[in-house]
């Protein structure tokens, strides 16, 4: 009786010990994760489009506040709508999809508000040219999903860039050299 009791007890002050947090690794879902675009046309409208097939990981350490994102963008998947224009921002005026297939962002610095997620800044590749990118979170959340029977987090973050900092110049200024991102992302928490 003695050895129940103080096996008992053992337990449930094991049970009662805090638990020590470690870094969750999250996989890109690409049917939930896109890449919008929106760029000034002829000081006029604005073209919008996406990047479709959006791949990486994301690994956020809650209690320290770190975490690491790899997002890989084919740039090949460009959609605005418009098929001659698809065509028109594949070719090495734009995006040069053929010589650069994918564009990239590598992220080592998260910035959190408690458990909000504020800001991710990292480094943005497009036509082989890199160059230092932060974007901030208009939204974060996590949730627990019934069917995958995991956490699964997302948000929306957005950044601006200059394309021309990339070497895409061509029809500036009628088109513009702002260039709005959004990424909605959506990261599965693997096992």
């Amino acid at each position: 009786m003695k050895t129940y009791s103080f096996l008992a007890a053992l337990l449930a002050a094991a049970g009662s010990a805090p638990v020590k947090a470690e870094p969750v690794t999250y996989g890109i879902d690409a049917s939930h994760t896109k890449v919008y675009w929106e760029v000034r046309h002829f000081g006029t409208s604005t073209h919008r489009g996406r990047f479709d097939g959006v791949d990486g990981g994301i690994v956020i350490d809650r209690d320290k506040g770190t975490g690491e994102v790899q997002i890989t963008i084919p740039t090949a998947t460009v959609s605005s709508g418009v098929p001659a224009l698809d065509a028109v921002l594949r070719n090495g005026s734009f995006l040069a999809s053929e010589s650069h297939p994918q564009a990239y962002f590598v992220a080592k610095q998260l910035r959190f508000d408690g458990s909000q997620l504020n800001t991710v800044r990292g480094e943005f590749t497009l036509r082989g040219v890199s160059k230092p990118l932060e974007l901030s979170a208009s939204n974060f959340n996590c949730r627990d999903d019934a069917m995958l029977k995991r956490e699964v987090c997302g948000g929306d973050f957005v950044a601006e860039i200059l394309r021309s900092d990339y070497g895409s110049t061509f029809g500036l200024p009628f088109v513009g050299d702002k260039v709005r991102l959004i990424i909605s992302v959506e990261g599965i928490r693997q096992p």
